[in-house]
């Protein structure tokens, strides 16, 4: 289908039976990982891009002082790793992945989930499965009609130890439906300096809790997290967190590079004001390609706020806490110019075989009172008479994870 063709950008109901097709079937991963490996020097780019500097992810002399025996990537690191694991393709494979059945719909991260069972150490090398496992197509507000589509991604190391499990759900809407809808306008004010001074406060409070452990006899239901804040956001912050995340949708790579690619993928290079092809990620930092798109300006990745509220939590926890699980909604976007405030409360702790679990409600909310990503997450910590034991995954391979995960979608419940 190419740009001409009446279908193009349309959602129907034939396209979401064709995307359905695909559940449960490893895809592969198009282009090789941002990081092979885990090194001090990427793990010290990606903590910096999203402004952590826990001696924990940054520092390799303090890592051998804690429970975890040396310097240990932050908890969205698995995001820039990941070499393919899925299984060479057979034809029938190749037909059922040729083409995309959404081309042309805008597309729109609404949820990410993430499980923690192993961290990544220096040296470490991770494998990646890939695979949709639903689409529910859905009415809204924003985009009219749309198909919600999610996929697992889980990663393991090189001894086949899972390690993560991230699911993400995407809604794929029609850009028309978004152009029309045009409701949101967007008139920014300058900071004064007074609003200035009172995040910069907000940065010089920041603390680290470290080597300190946080005791779950310590923890009470209704105790809020120290807040921080992510901005003002600025283009510069986009750019800086690329080279930590890599580009991730196209590959990272430029001039002849980026067009190797573009003659595979012309559709991930739409043509700008100059009618030049380039990435269809400039929405984030080209304000002109965003209002094309019916959206008031460029904005910040859903990764970014994700990251964000694992720095909150890592930082909350201490070196000998544990973060098992996050779920975070995107309801509304970040634009250029605003400022996040992270928050968080207890709201429930209990034992749970071995494991001393504490509920966390976050959110990320910004300058105008507005809850932009709202989150929760569950995490581990020591007792007094005990260490943290880091949790199980559902199955001991990637592949039983995919059938554990198929299951789940099938019944909730599980």
């Amino acid at each position: 289908m190419t740009l001409t063709d009446p279908g193009f950008g349309v959602l129907t109901d034939e396209k979401i039976e064709r995307s359905r097709l695909r559940n449960g079937v490893p895809e592969r991963i198009p282009h090789a990982p941002h990081n092979y490996e885990v090194t001090w020097d990427g793990v010290r780019h990606f903590a910096q891009a999203y402004g952590d500097d826990n001696p924990l992810f940054c520092d390799p002399d303090y890592g051998p002082t804690t429970r975890w025996g040396g310097m240990i990537a932050p908890p969205a690191f698995h995001y820039t790793m990941g070499e393919d694991a899925a299984p060479k393709p057979d034809a029938e494979t190749k037909a059922l992945f040729r083409g995309d059945p959404f081309a042309g719909l805008g597309s729109y991260q609404a949820v990410m989930e993430f499980e923690w069972w192993r961290p990544l150490h220096l040296g470490d090398r991770l494998h990646c499965l890939r695979s949709q496992v639903g689409v529910v197509p859905k009415t809204s507000e924003f985009g009219g009609r749309s198909a919600h589509v999610t996929r697992a991604f889980i990663y393991d190391n090189a001894q086949g130890e899972p390690c993560v499990i991230r699911r993400g759900t995407w809604i794929n809407a029609e850009r028309t439906a978004s152009k029309k809808r045009k409701k949101e306008v967007l008139e920014p004010e300058p900071y004064t300096p007074e609003q200035l001074a009172e995040i910069d406060a907000a940065y010089e409070a920041e603390e680290c809790r470290g080597a300190e452990p946080r005791y779950w006899e310590d923890v009470e239901v209704g105790d809020s997290l120290p807040m921080k804040v992510k901005g003002p956001l600025v283009t510069t912050d986009v750019v800086v967190w690329h080279v930590g995340w890599g580009m991730q949708l196209t590959p990272n790579g430029a001039f002849g590079h980026a067009y190797k690619i573009r003659k595979k993928a012309p559709g991930l290079y739409p043509p700008n004001a100059l009618n030049i092809p380039d990435t269809v990620q400039r929405l984030h930092w080209e304000p002109e390609r965003a209002r094309e798109l019916g959206i008031p300006t460029s904005y910040d990745y859903g990764a970014m706020r994700e990251t964000w509220l694992t720095h909150l939590l890592t930082d909350w926890i201490g070196d000998d806490g544990w973060l098992w699980k996050l779920s975070v909604q995107h309801r509304g976007f970040n634009y250029m110019g605003d400022t996040t405030w992270l928050k968080g409360q207890v709201v429930d702790k209990r034992q749970v075989d071995g494991r001393n679990e504490v509920d966390i409600e976050l959110w990320c909310e910004n300058q105008r009172g507005a809850i932009t990503s709202p989150a929760t997450a569950v995490v581990l910590l020591p007792t007094r008479s005990a260490s943290v034991e880091l949790p199980d995954p559902p199955a001991d391979s990637r592949d039983g994870i995919l059938r554990y995960e198929m299951d789940r979608i099938a019944d909730p419940g599980l």
